[in-house]
């Protein structure tokens, strides 16, 4: 068994003249991020590896999560490639996931994020800021995941 899980990253600042790259979370994001872990770590749901975009939304998104689950520093993995990655991009990562990781989480955004959850489950339609998808599926390895359809998917938002 694999699980998939995609996090878009939480609410971010627009009220700055940043670089989109740059822009921080906002009041909202900073308590939905942590609260989204803690909800995972109530269900027993913690990823062996976390991979996130480099925008700083993104990747304090994933800090959050991380901290929240109790997880270290060296299970989150920064890649620029997932900053404006398409969904085909998005499913590569997880394809490339280790073979030990059982359980693998992205974090990034959307476009990309709401087109690979609809394309795994047919009925999310769109991932708002800091949606938790899952997608578990009843494979050996992370490259079957491409032609495998999930056997079990759920969904949690902030707004529950």
């Amino acid at each position: 068994m694999k699980t998939l899980i995609l996090v878009r990253h939480a609410k971010s600042d627009w009220s700055g003249r940043l670089d989109d790259h740059e822009r921080p979370l906002n009041d909202r994001g900073q308590r939905d991020a942590p609260e989204m872990g803690r909800r995972l770590a109530e269900r027993g749901v913690v990823p062996d590896v976390i991979r996130s975009s480099t925008a700083v939304r993104a990747r304090t998104t994933a800090a959050a999560l991380a901290e929240a689950l109790g997880l270290g520093a060296d299970r989150l993995v920064l890649e620029e490639r997932l900053y404006g990655a398409s969904a085909a991009v998005l499913r590569l990562v997880a394809e490339e996931f280790d073979e030990s990781v059982g359980t693998g989480m992205i974090v990034a955004h959307d476009p990309g994020m709401s087109d690979l959850a609809y394309a795994l489950s047919g009925s999310i339609g769109r991932m708002p800021t800091c949606a938790v998808a899952e997608f578990d599926f009843d494979v050996t390895h992370w490259a079957e995941t491409v032609a495998a359809i999930p056997v079990d998917v759920r969904l949690d938002t902030p707004k529950g």
